[in-house]
């Protein structure tokens, strides 16, 4: 079963043998690839020309012109809706607000600022935990909102040391 966000509105889309169903409702649909790329979609007696513009594969976001009009769809099938409900979706890290401490430890080194741009992998800070030196990264691209640590801050496992936009 795919689950499909568009404007606002959820609808569930599956196929049982040849038939398709629109939130378990029987729909009559049928589409014919163009020479263009584009396809005529009929639709419960309605004629589509719908054009794909372009995907993001991570967040499942399409953006389609259907009959001249541009609408984004978000579709997501049962493995993504799994992982979602999991917390191990693509948009698990890129949705991290807080970064926190693994570990009961004391920050040795603050490598950013807020406001900074930060990209997936870069480094934040360095938390010395069983006289171990361990280098937080980040989970996900964003924006620094605010350090809540400083250099020789002792910190406890769970608490917010940088927060994210």
């Amino acid at each position: 079963m795919y689950k499909a966000l568009v404007n606002g509105k959820e609808y569930s889309i599956e196929k049982k043998e040849d038939q398709w169903f629109i939130n378990n409702e029987a729909a009559n649909i049928e589409v014919a690839l163009l020479p263009d790329g584009t396809r005529h979609v009929l639709f419960n007696h309605g004629s589509y020309h719908v054009e794909l513009l372009g995907s993001d594969e991570t967040t499942k976001l399409h953006t389609l012109k259907i009959n001249g009009k541009k609408i984004e769809v978000s579709v997501k099938d049962h493995f993504d809706q799994l992982l979602a409900q999991l917390g191990m979706d693509n948009l698990s890290a890129a949705k991290m607000n807080d970064i926190k401490a693994p570990m009961p430890g004391m920050v040795l080194s603050v490598l950013v600022k807020a406001g900074q741009t930060i990209e997936k992998g870069e480094p934040l800070l360095v938390l010395e935990a069983m006289k171990m030196e361990n280098i937080l990264k980040s989970p996900g691209s964003g924006v620094i909102k605010k350090v809540a640590v400083a250099a020789q801050d002792k910190v406890e496992k769970n608490q917010v040391l940088i927060s994210l936009e």
